[in-house]
């Protein structure tokens, strides 16, 4: 926002309005972006007409070309029809990264349903909430899961496992590893091959991209029970046309290859690798469950140049102890979301690779990504970047809804070709977050006078300590640039005097023995006295979420039970 002389404190709507982002873009990256009208199924059609014999998938050492994976998915579509499965139907899938997972996406959109991506991980209330709430009739699920699953009500049950694509040996030895559970197959309940064994359809069901869902994707529930965010069609093709126009030195066809450890039931991995992956042609190395020193073991092996990841990704790969045994130099362009990258980890990632590792920023409700910093150009420690091409944003004050100026904390608020249609069935919380056209996403920013913005929190972890305002992310960061300390988070905890007080959990580096007061004196050398922890606990691990953000509401759950018991 910038201010005239002209009355008291009148203001010119020029800040935000005016996109300062754009000065700051590559010269290859162009402002605008006319997104595609077409179905998001197309992405696969047209990658098999183009690059039909070439991989798209390797799992294990086995390959699937474009045109097994594109054959596969229209007989995964023939088959759900069979099964009554008509246009907006919502189809459960609940698989780790394996071929199932993007043929059963795939053949589940060419069949008119709305995807609805589940958590192999979730516990049977938070399976129970989701299948109830999406109102999905069918449900392709992990074998692994079967105890799980056949606890809830379902018309259709399709299983497949792990074994089901990979090469032998391997497929005969793994259900001695993995031992699958022995699954009553009976009316109701079927396997994998019988799904494939439908004639391919001939098309798909035809779809009106900007209007009809393709996903289902459930919130993280930071708050509450999670909400199902509507995504259409054009909502998802638009991310991955964002993607590539930011990956623009990304190559094309059988000369790319991704490494596919972000799990693609998570909307980041599902449009940052599965998505972009198939609209580029190129070749997706899957890893069920990302493992560190396996990634180490794939990197050398296929030589990707994509990884996307969260932050706890790479933490895990630098603290290897041998990892320069591995070779990692394919490395090229790498995006971190789904949690705030520490600078530390991210120069100790790139002297390690020789790639470039950025912090992004996105959210469910946006397909998710929004905005990212320039893999080949400038950006700035701490920063989230700049919004991507047609995303618009603005930073208002929570409680009136106007532009605070340039530089000022307030509500980051994003429009774009990417943003949701709604929550599903939650007209209330609907009309909260779109507001005349504007995500309202409910973290705490800011944007410097070149357009670069930076996240300061959630308001729902702010902490006010003494009438003081504190973001957890800043302390953070200088717990990271300790050289004992592996992993931090910090929340705030009630206090007699000054309201919350900060809390710090410390995950220490191996080898290191820390104190608390070690920990308060080196925080004074960089921190005002008020943001100082004044509690530290240290910890083995943190809580973290599939893709490693780390849970700040389960710590402040532990927090409160301990207030409870005491």
């Amino acid at each position: 926002m910038f201010w005239t002389d002209e009355g008291e404190g009148e203001e010119v709507s020029q800040g935000y309005a005016a996109k300062p982002w754009l000065r700051a873009y590559p010269d290859e990256v162009s402002p605008t972006l006319t997104v595609e009208d077409v179905a998001l199924y197309d992405l696969l059609r047209q990658a098999a007409d183009r690059y039909g014999d070439a991989t798209a998938t390797v799992f294990y050492g086995a390959r699937l070309s474009y045109r097994q994976v594109y054959d596969q998915a229209r007989r995964v579509a023939g088959g759900l029809i069979n099964l009554g499965v008509k246009k907006g139907d919502r189809v459960a899938i609940m698989l780790p990264n394996c071929p199932q997972a993007v043929i059963a996406y795939y053949g589940a959109l060419m069949a008119g349903a709305v995807v609805v991506q589940v958590n192999p991980l979730y516990m049977p209330r938070e399976l129970r909430h989701q299948v109830g709430d999406s109102g999905a009739r069918v449900m392709i699920a992990i074998d692994l899961a079967y105890p799980k699953v056949s606890q809830l009500t379902l018309e259709h049950v399709v299983y497949t496992g792990l074994q089901d694509y990979m090469p032998a040996p391997m497929r005969w030895i793994a259900p001695l590893k993995l031992k699958p559970p022995r699954i009553s197959y009976r009316k109701g309940v079927m396997p994998w091959s019988a799904l494939l064994a439908a004639p391919p359809i001939t098309a798909p069901v035809p779809v009106t991209p900007a209007e009809d869902l393709a996903l289902l994707q459930y919130t993280g529930a930071t708050t509450g029970l999670p909400k199902g965010c509507m995504l259409t069609h054009r909502n998802l093709v638009a991310n991955v046309m964002q993607t590539e126009a930011w990956l623009y030195r990304a190559r094309r066809g059988p000369d790319l290859v991704t490494l596919a450890a972000l799990p693609f039931f998570h909307v980041y991995g599902m449009t940052t690798l599965m998505n972009f992956t198939i609209r580029m042609g190129g070749t997706m190395v899957l890893q069920p469950k990302f493992e560190p020193r396996e990634a180490m073991k794939l990197i050398q092996k296929y030589r990707p140049s994509i990884f996307p990841g969260a932050p706890t990704m790479y933490v895990g790969i630098n603290h290897l102890p041998d990892v320069n045994r591995y070779r990692l130099d394919s490395i090229e362009a790498c995006i971190s979301g789904a949690a705030p990258l520490p600078v530390e980890v991210q120069t100790t990632f790139e002297r390690l690779t020789g790639g470039r590792l950025v912090e992004g920023y996105g959210l469910t409700e946006a397909s998710p990504v929004t905005h990212a910093n320039p893999i080949w150009g400038r950006r700035k420690e701490g920063s989230i970047g700049l919004p991507w091409p047609e995303t618009e944003c603005r930073i208002v004050d929570p409680e009136t809804g106007e532009d605070v100026p340039v530089g000022e904390v307030g509500e980051l608020l994003v429009r774009g070709p990417q943003v949701m249609k709604g929550y599903w069935n939650q007209p209330q919380a609907t009309a909260e977050a779109l507001r005349d056209g504007w995500l309202h996403t409910g973290d705490m920013a800011r944007m410097d006078e070149e357009g670069y913005f930076y996240i300061a929190d959630r308001k729902k972890d702010l902490i006010i300590a003494g009438g003081f305002n504190i973001y957890p992310r800043e302390v953070e960061e200088v717990l990271y640039l300790h050289r004992g300390i592996k992993e931090a988070a910090v929340i705030g905890v009630p206090h007699e005097y000054r309201g919350e007080t900060v809390k710090a959990y410390i995950v220490p580096k191996e080898g290191y023995t820390l104190d608390p007061g070690e920990i308060m004196e080196f925080c004074r050398q960089h921190l005002a006295a008020y943001k100082i922890p004044r509690i530290i606990e240290f910890r083995e691990e943190l809580p973290k979420s599939i893709v490693g953000k780390v849970l700040r509401r389960v710590l402040l759950e532990e927090e409160q039970n301990r207030k409870e018991v005491g």
